[in-house]
Parts: C-alpha cells; sequence; structure tokens
C-alpha cells in the first residue's frame, strides 16, 4: 500500500513540474497590435521597439501610457497616449516609402529609410530637417 502510494505521489509531482514548466515557457502575446504584424514574435517586437528608441532618443513611456490605478510599469496595449498612434502613422508611411522608391536592389544591395533616416536621435524630425 505504502509503495503505490509513493508511486501515485511520484507521478502526480511528474505532472504537476511538467505543466508548470509549459505554462512557464508560454509568452504572454502583444496586444492591440494595428499597424505591427500580429504574428510578430516576442524578440521582434522588443528588437523593433528598441530600435525606435534609438532612433528617437527615447524610452518605451515616449508612447506607451502607465498603468491604470496607479500600478507600477506601463500599459503596452493602451491608447491613452496620443504619440502612439503618430508613432502608427510614421510607421505606415515608412513602410508606404519604402514600398515605393526602396523596392529593387542596387548592387545586390536593397535600400530603405527607418526612422534614424529623419530623426537622428530627436524626437521632432521636422526642427532637425530645418537646421540643416
Amino acid at each position: 500500500m505504502k509503495r503505490k502510494f509513493s508511486t501515485l505521489l511520484s507521478l502526480f509531482a511528474v505532472v504537476l513540474a511538467l505543466s508548470a514548466f509549459q505554462a512557464g515557457g508560454q509568452e504572454e502575446q502583444p496586444q492591440n497590435l494595428k499597424v505591427l504584424p500580429k504574428n510578430i514574435t516576442h524578440e521582434q517586437l522588443d528588437s523593433t521597439m528598441k530600435s525606435f528608441n534609438l532612433a528617437l532618443g527615447v524610452k518605451c513611456n515616449h508612447c506607451h501610457a502607465p498603468k491604470p490605478n496607479g500600478e507600477k510599469g506601463l500599459d503596452f496595449a493602451s491608447d491613452a497616449n496620443p504619440k502612439k498612434e503618430i508613432a502608427r502613422h510614421m510607421i505606415k508611411m515608412t513602410n508606404q516609402i519604402n514600398k515605393k522608391h526602396f523596392k529593387h536592389a542596387y548592387d545586390g544591395i536593397v535600400y530603405n529609410i527607418s526612422c534614424n533616416t529623419c530623426h537622428n536621435g530627436k524626437t521632432d524630425a521636422y526642427t532637425i530637417q530645418k537646421q540643416k
């Protein structure tokens, strides 16, 4: 009887450990993606956001609103910060320019523009271009 109980307990522990391991490995899917691909991986999204940070010289809270009710952190799905919608328009504009003007390879290289092309580490690209 003791052996059956021990075997059952061991089997239960293995099942519990495997289910915890599987649940921990699943990433939360990004919410409210309107311009970026809905099937974007966490790594691709993180890389894209870091490129925006560098191109504009900002941190995540430039476009993302804080969590409601005084919670710490950012609410990445929220549209409360109007700069997020501006960013979406800029992404669409960049994609359209690249599709229209930079779709062909020259010397085996396909050139394109990015946020950094105009922003160069500053949030206000218009003022920067005007000063040149």
